[in-house]
C-alpha cells in the first residue's frame, strides 16, 4: 500500500511546507503503508496544459510535464492532500494538478489536512465535492490547522492533540484505500 502526502501549495514562502513536513513526521513508526511526500512545486505543471480532456485521454497525455505527474500519481493507492485555504477556497495550483488528470485518481482513498486562518475548513468542504466527482473516496476525519493559533513567530506549533488526530486520519485512509483496491481492477 502506497500513500502520497501531496503538498499542494507552490506559493513562494508557503506555510504548507511546514505542515507537510509535520505530516510526514507523523508517519514515523507506522507499518500500515509506505508514505511518500509529493511536492507539487517539483512538477511545474502548466495551467490546464492538455488539449484532450483528461477523462478522455486514457493516460495518453501530450505534455511531458503532465505525463510525469500522471506517472507519479498512478503509483499510489491513496492520498493525503495538504491544502491551504486561499480566499475561502482551494489553492489554484492544487486544483489544476488535480484537474489535469482523471483516471489516476478514480476509486482511491483520500484524506485532507488543511490550514488557514480558520483552519482551512472551507477548502476542505470544496475538496470533498471535487474529489467525489472523480469517484474518490474521502475519509470522514480531517486535520485542520489554524494559522492564527498554531503558528508562533512564523514557526508551526500544532496543538498537542493534532498527533492523535493525524494517526486517526492515517488509519482511515489506509483502510479505505485498501478497501477500494478491488474497484480499480
Amino acid at each position: 500500500m502506497k500513500i502520497a502526502i501531496i503538498l499542494g501549495s507552490t506559493r513562494p514562502g508557503r506555510f504548507g511546507e511546514q505542515v507537510a513536513d509535520w505530516v510526514v513526521e507523523q508517519t514515523q513508526g507506522r507499518d500500515d503503508a509506505e508514505y511518500e511526500l509529493v511536492d507539487l512545486k517539483d512538477y511545474d505543471l502548466d495551467l490546464l496544459g492538455e488539449a484532450t480532456v483528461p477523462g478522455a485521454a486514457n493516460r495518453q497525455y501530450e505534455n511531458p510535464r503532465t505525463r510525469r505527474w500522471s506517472a507519479k500519481i498512478d503509483e499510489f493507492d491513496g492520498y493525503v492532500f495538504v491544502t491551504a485555504e486561499y480566499n475561502h477556497g482551494v489553492p489554484a495550483a492544487l486544483k489544476n494538478a488535480f484537474d489535469v488528470l482523471y483516471p489516476e485518481w478514480v476509486h482511491k482513498g483520500a484524506a485532507l489536512v488543511s490550514y488557514g486562518a480558520d483552519g482551512g475548513v472551507r477548502s476542505v468542504e470544496q475538496w470533498r465535492t471535487i474529489l467525489a466527482n472523480a469517484q474518490m473516496h474521502v475519509v470522514r476525519g480531517q486535520v485542520s490547522f489554524s494559522t492564527m493559533l498554531e503558528v508562533e513567530e512564523g514557526s508551526f506549533t500544532p496543538f498537542e492533540r493534532r498527533a492523535k488526530e493525524m494517526r486517526n486520519v492515517f488509519a482511515q485512509v489506509t483502510k479505505l484505500s485498501a478497501a477500494t483496491a478491488s474497484l480499480r481492477g
